[in-house]
């Protein structure tokens, strides 16, 4: 069972103005595919709150970290760029697959600067703000999540005989 976190990107939210209903989808559909989510925090639209957030998940060993929240083009959405101020690799073939996904359900999904990448034994994947987009995209793209994970902790049979 891998370990998940989850940071919510919201002014409101953080101030307890706003409920996190994102957040929620987000521990749901985790806890229904079978991982174990240890953190789940919300922080401002401030992209040094987000980096630090961020880097405490991955210093606890939470091997997938999924955001909601500021990828969009409000001057206040900081999310994708405290995420590529983090990670070491990227892996754009999540977002992509994600934005794919999205486009078939709304020409709205092409507004999205999410993007995801890996630091360390961690994946961090962006997601949008709203709870409907949220199961919209990470149900499209949790099932392969487990392989992926599998992968860079060296646990995938493929890796084994290599």
């Amino acid at each position: 069972m891998y370990k998940a976190g989850i940071l919510t990107a919201s002014d409101k939210g953080s101030k307890g103005e706003r409920q996190d209903e994102s957040g929620k989808v987000i521990e749901e559909i985790l806890l229904k595919s079978g991982f174990d989510v240890t953190v789940k925090v919300i922080v401002p639209d401030e992209k040094e709150q987000i980096k630090e957030a961020l880097y405490n998940m991955i210093n606890n060993k939470v091997n997938l970290i999924i955001t909601t929240g500021g990828t969009g083009f409000s001057k206040r959405d900081v999310t994708p760029e405290a995420t590529e101020e983090i990670i070491e690799r990227k892996t754009p073939g999540i977002s992509e697959a994600i934005r794919y996904n999205s486009l078939n359900i709304t020409k709205r999904a092409m507004l999205s600067r999410a993007t995801s990448g890996i630091k360390d034994d961690s994946l961090i994947i962006n997601m949008p703000g709203s709870p409907k987009a949220v199961r919209e995209s990470l149900e499209f793209v949790i099932d392969t999540l487990y392989h992926g994970l599998d992968i860079l902790l060296g646990k995938s049979s493929e890796c084994a005989r290599k």
